[in-house]
């Protein structure tokens, strides 16, 4: 069999065992990831666009119309982000400059190197959420995503809590415990379609645990994790530290159908739980605040748009939690002698949920990419670049969006139809298995409604 037919079968296969190493297939992927090297020409070179960004940000001009710094933020970079989920998980955490800071004073001793407190450990899910809250909030409502100087800040934001905690805890516990864009990356991960996992038989008898610690001139796991621990792609960067450390050969780059880790998992963590439901909300209120009807219910009740955006975004949160405390009701089964509770709705919306975020910002992405080349005419006085000025036109964007919507509720019906096919067979009635594939519809329509 050629390599791309069992790369294709690996894909559409619901059979773990046909899941493909890529390591073994291509070692070239091995080799890169494992010499440290490249890692560091990927950091150097984020470092330097986001100290590009920072700067003009910071110095340039205050017009968003003048400066690329706003479009480079939120038109590239984190649509950038957003696609590299489906495809390589965390990979970005593992290049991301936010901790970068940190990780250097560490570098120097400059750190407590307090062990992280289980207050932390457990309630640090909630305040990532509320984090990415406040943050889809200012973007939206304080101009975040139109504002040169408030991106600039908002960025150096990051950077000092990452490196707040860098100086009081060991390791990145901002990056494992609070980062706001690391909680939304670790549940998006879950949909990629690699999964970085170790070889359990390689990993039978070792006591060095060197993925996790480290080895003599080998830094070890920075999210606490080590190769032998992962067992989802919530946590783990794919940052390739512990291949150098581990001396098994354990570490496997596995590819696999996107939905098998949810359909394994059934939402069992708590990140996805909130996550979910926020994403789903707040989507739903943004693309609603975009249409002519938001001016109009502001107009009805002479709201102001802070109060009448925040009130959508609670409002959106809580009917989706509604909607999947309703769909787990009609599922019918929330705890599994085998594994404990789990949340079924969770990963049934996971596909709904990212793929609505990549609609998002692809709209942010195609209204400003026609105008990115003529602002940094303006701000760089290459005024002859203006010409170069073109529009994105909005119906192909608008058949794009629909398209990525129905697969994200395709893929929840899958979920469903592999849960009711295999762990759950004969456990869910039919009619509560087509209540459940209405609800996924529902909010497939509540979506097309608010994009067009």
């Amino acid at each position: 069999m050629n390599w791309w037919t069992r790369a294709l079968k690996s894909l559409v296969s619901a059979d773990e065992r046909d899941r493909l190493d890529l390591f073994r297939m291509f070692p070239s992927i091995r080799r890169f990831l494992a010499a440290r090297h490249h890692y560091a020409y990927m950091r150097i070179a984020s470092d330097l666009l986001f100290i590009f960004i920072l700067l003009l940000g910071l110095f340039g001009p205050r017009e968003p119309e003048n400066n690329i710094a706003v479009f480079l933020s939120w038109g590239v970079v984190w649509p950038a982000i957003v696609l590299s989920w489906f495809f390589v998980g965390r990979m970005w955490c593992g290049i991301c400059p936010f901790p970068g800071l940190g990780v250097f004073l560490q570098n120097k001793g400059w750190t407590l190197n307090l062990p992280v407190p289980r207050l932390l450990q457990k309630y640090g899910v909630y305040s990532s959420v509320f984090l990415l809250a406040l943050i889809i909030w200012t973007e939206i409502v304080g101009g975040l995503d139109r504002s040169p100087l408030g991106t600039a800040f908002f960025l150096l934001a990051i950077v000092f809590g990452a490196s707040l905690l860098s100086v009081l805890f060991s390791g990145q516990a901002w990056c494992r415990h609070l980062c706001p864009l690391g909680r939304i990356s670790g549940a998006a991960a879950t949909l990629a379609i690699t999964e970085f996992r170790p070889d359990h038989d390689k990993c039978r008898g070792c006591t060095t645990f060197a993925c996790k610690r480290g080895a003599p001139g080998k830094r070890g796991c920075p999210v606490y994790l080590g190769a032998f621990n992962v067992q989802n792609n919530l946590h783990c960067l794919v940052c390739g530290h512990c291949l150098p450390a581990c001396d098994r050969d354990s570490p496997q780059l596995l590819l696999r159908n996107p939905y098998s880790e949810l359909i394994r998992n059934k939402g069992r963590y708590i990140t996805c739980t909130y996550i979910v439901p926020f994403l789903i909300g707040s989507q739903l209120a943004r693309f609603f605040r975009e249409s002519p009807n938001y001016a109009k219910l502001q107009a009805t009740f002479g709201m102001s748009d802070a109060v009448l955006f925040s009130i959508l975004l609670v409002l959106g949160f809580a009917v989706v939690l509604g909607v999947i405390h309703y769909g787990s009701k009609l599922f019918g089964i929330t705890e599994d002698p085998m594994f404990g509770k789990f949340s079924p709705m969770v990963p049934i919306l996971i596909p709904m949920s990212f793929t609505g975020e990549l609609v998002y910002r692809m709209h942010y992405f195609t209204a400003g990419v026609g105008d990115f080349i003529p602002t940094a005419g303006r701000q760089f006085g290459l005024m002859v670049l203006e010409k170069l000025q073109f529009t994105v036109p909005e119906f192909p964007v608008q058949v794009l969006a629909a398209v990525f919507m129905l697969n994200g509720s395709i893929a929840g019906c899958y979920i469903l139809w592999q849960f009711c096919l295999r762990d759950f067979a004969g456990l869910v009635g039919f009619r509560n298995f087509l209540g459940i594939n209405l609800l996924i519809i529902a909010l497939l329509v509540s979506y097309l409604i608010v994009i067009f």
